[in-house]
């Protein structure tokens, strides 16, 4: 049989591995049988004009991997067990599709969960939870790495903790103290990939399958999406100007294992949990012996006014864990955040973190301690403040210009995003796809729903575009509402 190997050496990929590549695909379309000798290495060496040593290195790979053996003095065959498995019902490449593998109870719930839409193409995109990457100090990021990769090799190995990076905790204890008056020591510190993992670990650990979790409603999504995944019962709560309504919560003949909050600027309302219902809520968890999850993710961001101190300061009896992110006030990608802890869960947590991903990068973790400690960080934010501040204003504006008094705002003195009331009989679907057709993205808050349903409200994010796109943007949608 001619073999009709073609190697070419403007190809990209060596010519011994052209060589190996090329007979295993013919065995295993069965066009070179088992029991098929190959032609000598000498022989097929001279017949294709290449080295001995080439054709000696594909045989090999082929033979190390089980698809050809020798015989002594007799030379070189396709593996005679091959004939078994290749001429079986639904073997070799692309016969039949594979059997479907069956999910756990986990799995199968995962399968069911929606995952978020992907973005459009549209030139100007009021997505939300998005920072100005183009204003990001990434010169001096750069810089940061490449010191710290400079400096010796321990960032390579493994970390010594599964809860992170030590200077970096101490760094992120102090600036909680110091900004949002958590109440904490670097030991209770644990740095995640992101608040998502926070979440996830969170209900790995607290909660049962069929426990009873409270949320907010609307509430953020992707911890419902975490929460729905780990078999718990999701109880909706409703809001008001004030946040949560924590009388509703009492009312409740069997308390929830868990409540997770937003305190400090409720996504997506923007409502902030008053005083007196702070209190209520972490009187109410301690007489039940219920968890608080406070998810701080954009409270640095309060304009006309300091940033409120956290729910966790309050807390006298360890009832509160707190999720924070760096995603929001430096990059998405750099994939850190942090998990506050009372300190009877710090070694559990350690653990559990430990079987999930071991740990974070560590350079990162190196540059992020100095950025903070440096001071870095607080002045990126002051500075995004101002900026984004801008463009809450001109956000604001931009919306009672086009759409009148009838417009309800709500959640414009913090964070990254306002939502918005539109005075418009038309679904939210059709809200979105008459933007889109203008070019412009917008997002309805009924996906933040626990039961979605046609709101009228949507959340414009702001802080990923310039005053001008934002007007503009405003502009064009005001525009195809029109009847």
């Amino acid at each position: 049989m001619e073999l009709a190997l073609v190697i070419d050496a403007a190809l990209p990929d060596p010519l011994h591995r052209q060589v190996y590549d090329q007979l295993r695909a013919a065995i295993l379309s069965g066009r070179l049988q088992a029991g098929y000798r190959l032609p000598a290495s000498r022989a097929l060496a001279k017949s294709l004009g290449l080295s001995r040593t080439t054709v000696t290195q594909g045989y090999d790979q082929l033979i190390s991997e089980g698809y050809l053996h020798t015989r002594p003095g007799a030379g070189t065959y396709v593996c005679d067990r091959l004939e078994t498995w290749l001429s079986a019902e639904g073997n070799g490449p692309g016969q039949t599709a594979a059997a479907e593998i069956p999910l756990s109870a986990y799995g199968q719930r995962v399968h069911r969960s929606p995952l978020r839409a992907n973005r459009g193409a549209c030139k100007i995109s009021f997505r939300y939870g998005h920072p100005a990457l183009e204003l990001f100090p990434t010169e001096l990021w750069r810089k940061l790495l490449s010191k710290h990769c400079r400096t010796g090799t321990q960032w390579l190995d493994y970390a010594a903790d599964s809860l992170g990076y030590w200077p970096l905790r101490q760094a992120v204890a102090d600036y909680l103290q110091q900004s949002r008056a958590v109440r904490c020591t670097p030991d209770q510190i644990m740095i995640t990939s992101g608040s998502q993992q926070a979440l996830s670990l969170i209900t790995q650990l607290l909660v049962n399958p069929s426990d009873t979790i409270a949320m907010e409603e609307p509430g953020y999504r992707g911890a419902r999406y975490v929460f729905r995944a780990s078999g718990a019962n999701l109880l909706p709560m409703p809001l008001d100007r004030d946040g949560l309504m924590v009388d509703e919560l009492v009312r409740q003949p069997t308390p929830p294992r868990l409540v997770y909050v937003t305190p400090s600027h409720q996504f997506p309302t923007g409502a902030l949990l008053s005083l007196p219902r702070r209190l209520a809520l972490l009187q109410w968890a301690q007489q039940t012996g219920a968890l608080i999850v406070e998810d701080d993710y954009d409270s640095e961001y309060r304009y006309g006014g300091r940033p409120v101190p956290s729910l966790q300061g309050l807390d006298d009896h360890g009832s509160v864990l707190y999720v924070g992110t760096f995603s929001k006030v430096m990059f998405p990608s750099i994939r850190l955040g942090y998990l506050v802890l009372p300190a009877s869960l710090v070694e559990v947590f350690g653990k559990a973190k430990w079987f999930a991903d071991r740990q974070p990068p560590t350079l990162s973790q190196y540059a992020l301690a100095e950025f903070i400690v440096a001071g870095h960080l607080e002045r990126h934010i002051r500075k995004m403040r101002l900026c984004y501040e801008r463009r809450r204003s001109a956000l604001v504006q931009a919306l009672y210009q086009y759409f009148g008094d009838r417009v309800e705002i709500l959640g414009d003195s913090a964070g990254l995003h306002v939502m918005a009331r539109l005075p418009i009989a038309l679904s939210d679907e059709a809200v979105v796809a008459r933007a889109a057709s203008v070019d412009v993205e917008m997002c309805s808050a009924r996906v933040q729903y626990e039961a979605p349903r046609n709101t009228g409200e949507f959340v414009f994010g702001y802080t990923a575009i310039d005053e001008a796109q934002i007007k503009t943007g405003i502009r064009l949608v005001a525009q195809a509402l029109q009847p």
